[in-house]
């Protein structure tokens, strides 16, 4: 979601001339991807494990729920608006909002704008880019949210172990961890119990978490599908076995490049880059599909803040995607 936001121009992918996503953390060429992932170690030490008790507490299922503080936002919206809720606008945040040389030595916080005041939601960056790092402003993104009374959700970038977090995490998850690809479903299962502690100490609520599933330079994909699939996977199911839907971040090109076709069915969120509300919202339509699922947002680029809008045809249930503060 941080390539834009490094000033770099889009990236025509394929014949279709696709721009990568604004959200993106940009295209690594496929030359440079090593065939264990990252070449490069990261300069955080590997994560120790997420034990249970470090937790927040297991929560059901919201998605047949609709409280009623909730349900009066749907209808106070209606009533202003008088059309139908497929046209919620907000934005996402994450690390390049922060202020410039904040967080990891490889992704330093930009100084980029927080959104609009128009915003009527905002989707929170919970990593500083790779997994197993935090987002360094995540408090205060999450306080300035709460603070305008705005619709929250969640974000993580999913990346590729190194070496020495596979090692020391191959066997701390529900899969066999003497196989491969046991051993990287284990890892992606704790990213995604880092992930949900990192949300719970900053006090970040939401009924799903969207990953994204893009090119992390600095932190390469490996070049085998089937391994990045599993990280993949055990990041689903460690989201899932806490009660916490997921939907996914990406384009055809991308997932396809480091998933192949991995499916999932799950909602799907789908960058337009530096283009229009009309290109964002062409990115809704079926053929941008890239795992089977839905297209609930779609976003764009414009004066150097990433919006987004809700798909037409979306039955926007709002506890089913945000959390009210």
């Amino acid at each position: 979601m941080d390539f834009r936001r490094r000033g770099l121009s889009l990236l025509l992918v394929g014949a279709l001339g696709l721009a990568l996503s604004s959200c993106s953390d940009g295209a690594g060429d496929a030359s440079s991807e090593s065939p264990t992932g990252s070449a490069r170690a990261s300069s955080t030490p590997p994560p120790d494990a997420v034990r249970t008790e470090d937790l927040p507490a297991t929560t059901a299922p919201t998605e047949n729920l609709v409280p009623s503080d909730l349900a009066s936002i749907v209808d106070d919206y209606n009533a202003k608006a008088k059309r139908r809720l497929d046209h919620l606008r907000g934005a996402d945040v994450s690390w390049p909002q922060c202020p410039e040389g904040v967080g990891i030595p490889e992704k330093r916080g930009q100084g980029q704008p927080m959104p609009l005041e128009t915003a009527q939601f905002v989707i929170i960056g919970l990593t500083n880019s790779p997994s197993f790092t935090r987002n360094p402003c995540l408090a205060d993104q999450v306080a300035w949210v709460r603070d305008r009374k705005l619709l929250a959700a969640a974000y993580a970038i999913v990346s590729y172990p190194d070496a020495a977090t596979l090692e020391k995490l191959s066997d701390e998850g529900p899969y066999d961890g003497s196989t491969r690809l046991g051993a990287l479903k284990n890892v992606g299962y704790q990213s995604a119990l880092f992930n949900l502690v990192t949300m719970s100490d900053a006090g970040l609520e939401s009924p799903i978490v969207w990953l994204d599933v893009e090119p992390v330079p600095l932190f390469e994909w490996s070049n085998d599908k089937q391994a990045n699939a599993a990280v993949v996977e055990g990041a689903v199911r460690g989201y899932g076995d806490r009660g916490v839907r997921v939907g996914f971040y990406s384009l055809p090109s991308m997932w396809s490049r480091i998933v192949g076709d991995l499916a999932f069915d799950a909602p799907e969120w789908r960058p337009a880059g530096i283009t229009s509300e009309s290109a964002a919202r062409a990115r809704c339509g079926a053929e941008w599909s890239f795992q089977g699922g839905d297209a609930v947002f779609g976003q764009w680029v414009q004066d150097s803040r990433d919006v987004n809008v809700t798909c037409p045809g979306v039955r926007l249930q709002p506890d089913r995607w945000f959390h009210k503060f």
